[in-house]
């Protein structure tokens, strides 16, 4: 019988872990009633501070990228757990609207952001030749199906107990897993004398290169000079607005304007997250064999037609126009993410984890933008209606912007070796 290879061991590990820690990315939606009733803010504040852990948990990215390179992913991800953890609990105490944005804004955004997809990018890079789209789509449903399975645990916590018992799960649920991210992770095959999987050759560890914050700037710096880079950027801010920002934060509140329960709009977006994992994982295997600008383009469009029709299958109670609705945006949730990396990684190479870290970040900052907005249009018209048409005709743009994308000079499977990243660059794209 064939020996597991460790990198499976890694990769469920960090399966686990992505799955704890994205349990607060659960908390907005259904806590937003339960604050507004118990301490009377509005939801443009309560989406203020959501807005704020949005950007530091993208900001975070392309520096926790080069963290992971230059610290190992056991010391990065124990820290980013134990920040999710003390903002979770420490929001308890929250009186003032500043506190919430302490807690949920700054201390639960740079957790998360340490512990987002460039941890799923890192482990898939450093223990993958082979099946890299695949484990990038096992690891990102995980992040994904982890956020939105934890809903109706959190809804139903705020409504049967309170808000604070629900925020104190979360922090529980970060401190439970710590112990196994710490004993079980290990930052490369190298470290265990073996080779990625897939690979014949033991990759011994990088020196340093410098300052965290010079590599992920220069990283920047380089691919800033590049129209694919900014192209991935704005396509993946969409991505961000049309996922977290919008739905993520704002369909609970808007079933409930319909006249639907809180639990009930929860349960939907449960389902949301199961067919999230089926769909993401199916995006991974499909990224090895199709051309991923013909994947994100497929993904957008589906998007965009669900958030046409979004404002006529909300209702008071649950139908058959709404479930469809639900599995084909699960199913599309973050199927975007696989081919996205696959993309950074064959235009950028080596440079790749650290430059979808800042693509990474436009997602974040698409999503903060979004769940900012959406706020502010539900106080000015009294309803989403116009959030929704305004996703939808920023799908549009995202779908043109992959199409753009040159196709690689060599086409070939998904996972690239790790190439010249000038030569990339220039092989896929038009400086």
């Amino acid at each position: 019988m064939r020996r597991l290879h460790y990198g499976w061991v890694v990769a469920g590990t960090a399966f686990a872990t992505l799955v704890a820690a994205a349990a607060f990315r659960a908390a907005p939606g259904p806590l937003m009633i339960p604050l507004h009733e118990d301490l009377g803010w509005s939801v443009v504040t309560m989406s203020a501070a959501v807005s704020v852990n949005l950007v530091l948990y993208g900001l975070t990215a392309p520096f926790a990228a080069a963290l992971m390179e230059r610290f190992g992913l056991r010391r990065v991800t124990g820290v980013g757990l134990l920040l999710i953890a003390s903002g979770a609990g420490l929001s308890v105490f929250a009186q003032a609207a500043w506190q919430l944005v302490v807690t949920w804004g700054f201390l639960i955004g740079l957790g998360t952001g340490s512990m987002a997809l460039v941890f799923a990018a890192t482990v898939a890079n450093a223990w993958f030749v082979e099946r890299r789209g695949l484990v990038m789509g096992i690891l990102t449903a995980g992040g994904a199906a982890g956020q939105l399975v934890f809903l109706p645990v959190v809804a139903f916590l705020a409504e049967a107990t309170s808000w604070k018992v629900a925020s104190l799960v979360i922090a529980a649920i970060a401190l439970a897993v710590l112990p196994l991210a710490t004993l079980v992770l290990r930052d490369r095959p190298s470290d265990l004398g073996l080779a990625p999987y897939g690979g014949t050759e033991i990759i011994p560890a990088a020196p340093p290169g410098g300052g965290v914050a010079r590599r992920a700037v220069g990283a920047l710096r380089q691919a800033a000079g590049t129209r694919a880079f900014w192209a991935l950027v704005v396509a993946f801010a969409i991505c961000g607005a049309t996922t977290n920002g919008l739905i993520g934060i704002h369909f609970i509140p808007s079933a409930h304007d319909h006249g639907m329960a809180v639990t009930t709009a929860a349960g939907l977006l449960t389902v949301v997250g199961l067919f999230d994992i089926v769909g993401t994982v199916a995006s991974g295997w499909l990224t090895d064999r199709v051309d991923p600008r013909l994947l994100l383009l497929a993904y957008y469009g589906f998007r965009g037609v669900g958030l046409v029709l979004l404002p006529w299958l909300l209702s008071d109670a649950i139908h058959p126009s709404i479930i469809v609705f639900i599995v084909v945006y699960g199913l599309d949730w973050v199927a975007t993410v696989p081919p996205t990396v696959v993309l950074c990684r064959r235009i950028f190479g080596a440079q790749g984890t650290i430059v979808f870290g800042w693509v990474f970040a436009a997602h974040q900052l698409g999503a903060a933008a979004a769940a900012l907005g959406a706020g502010v249009v539900r106080e000015t018209f009294g309803s989403y209606t116009f959030a929704w048409f305004g996703g939808a005709a920023l799908c549009v743009i995202a779908a043109v912007l992959s199409l753009s994308l040159r196709r690689p000079a060599n086409p070939g499977p998904a996972v690239v070796a790790d190439r010249d990243p000038q030569s990339e660059a220039a092989a896929d794209l038009t400086p």
